[in-house]
């Protein structure tokens, strides 16, 4: 009766009894005035990325990208949040620029002849906040950035909802040739270059030791910014990171790391790592919009972390997705064929395929769709016209089980 009553279906009458409330004609509404309202839209991003799409839940879903809940360190996280409530940052504000316990854990991470400080290290609530407040203080509105191309979805979208011009430049499985980044820096006079070195999201790719400095020392010839998307430094199979900032003793490096994908999605805790008034701008701008990282997310991130069972997780995480790596990479070679994966990453959380020319990928997908299997086209990677029909395949999610299958619908969509 309660729950009837909230709906407001019924109505109670003290005294008299409980009554059905008479259901109210319904009619559409009308929300043209907005369009007026509103004007153009600012960005070109309409509604959401294809990995963010709810699949029915008996889908083989191949296009999430987040691992599944199986992969996490659910029984660390839930104990985490439990102490994280016994203790004072569930009831105070936390530092802008983070507790200091997790700042110094940040920095202490980053191996290399030049570490940072733990002042260096600013705690934001998940990467994609983190990429906005970047583009936004160290580049702004109308200016050029170099970016990688294909790369990941969401930092284009953080680009272009900053107002920052993009200068692709193409990156294959070893990343950017050098010359074609030296080349988008002097016609364009770039400010930066995003790019993801380790794994790269979604080819997998990852810079060789020659291509990080080469890299590092254009950036640095230019006066600009690398930003290093560190975003599957916990997610190596075969090869472990080596992140370009542990290189730099000038700021040249923006470094962000995420631990959203191997603690939780719910615990939305990052850092970005930067040096000089670099630092202060980005600290000033995310404190403008957030004020601060909820204290209490942090307190439980810091403790997962630290636990003497978070080395063994990564461990085991590093040999499931392996497994499941081969697992869909075998599925997709013997049913489909004619399904390209010209790189086998050494780590991240997907493979990068390539369709015959002339296929339609959009209608791809939704041919994959309507047989139960949910992919993501890989249009949205790049931050220019495609260079080839591509889909993006997510090798972490759920049911793996059931990869065979994926790869004869896969195969079947492709022969129909």
């Amino acid at each position: 009766m309660r729950q009837l009553t909230a709906a407001g279906l019924v109505e109670s009458r003290p005294g008299v009894g409980t009554f059905v409330r008479a259901a109210r004609p319904t009619t559409p509404a009308d929300y043209g005035w907005q369009t007026a309202a509103l004007g153009s839209p600012l960005s070109r991003a309409v509604g959401l990325s294809a990995t963010q799409q709810v699949a029915a839940p008996d889908a083989l879903q191949l296009h999430s990208g987040y691992p599944a809940r199986d992969l996490l360190p659910e029984r660390l996280v839930r104990a985490a949040l439990v102490r994280a409530a016994r203790t004072e940052s569930a009831v105070t504000r936390a530092p802008a620029a983070g507790l200091p316990e997790l700042q110094a854990w940040f920095a202490s991470e980053v191996a290399g002849p030049v570490p940072p400080s733990p002042r260096d290290a600013l705690v934001i609530a998940g990467s994609q906040s983190g990429l906005t407040s970047i583009f936004r203080a160290l580049v702004g509105p109308g200016q050029p950035m170099v970016i990688e191309s294909p790369t990941y979805w969401g930092a284009v979208l953080a680009a272009r909802q900053s107002g920052v011009d993009l200068v692709p430049v193409p990156s294959g499985p070893d990343g950017p040739n050098p010359a074609d980044v030296e080349r988008a820096f002097a016609t364009t006079g770039a400010r930066a270059f995003y790019a993801q070195p380790t794994f790269a999201n979604p080819t997998g790719a990852q810079w060789s030791a020659e291509t990080g400095r080469a890299v590092l020392d254009v950036v640095r010839a230019h006066g600009a910014f690398l930003v290093e998307d560190d975003w599957a430094h916990d997610l190596g199979i075969d090869a472990d990171p080596q992140p370009l900032v542990g290189q730099d003793d000038d700021g040249h490096v923006i470094y962000l790391r995420s631990l959203t994908k191997t603690v939780s999605p719910s615990l939305r805790v990052a850092a970005v790592i930067a040096r000089g008034p670099a630092r202060d701008r980005i600290l000033a701008d995310r404190a403008a919009e957030t004020m601060y990282v909820s204290g209490l997310l942090q307190a439980a991130a810091l403790d997962v972390v630290t636990q003497p069972g978070w080395r063994t997780h990564l461990r085991t995480m590093r040999q499931q997705l392996g497994a499941r790596r081969d697992l869909l990479l075998r599925a997709v070679r013997e049913s489909a064929p004619d399904l390209h994966v010209e790189h086998v990453p050494a780590g991240g959380l997907n493979l990068w395929a390539r369709l015959p020319d002339g296929t339609d990928v959009d209608a791809f997908v939704r041919a994959c769709q309507a047989r139960g299997l949910v992919i993501a086209a890989g249009t949205e990677w790049f931050p220019a016209e495609p260079t080839g029909p591509f889909v993006r395949l997510n090798y972490s999610g759920e049911s793996p089980e059931r990869f065979p299958e994926a790869g004869r619908i896969l195969g079947d969509a492709l022969r129909h």
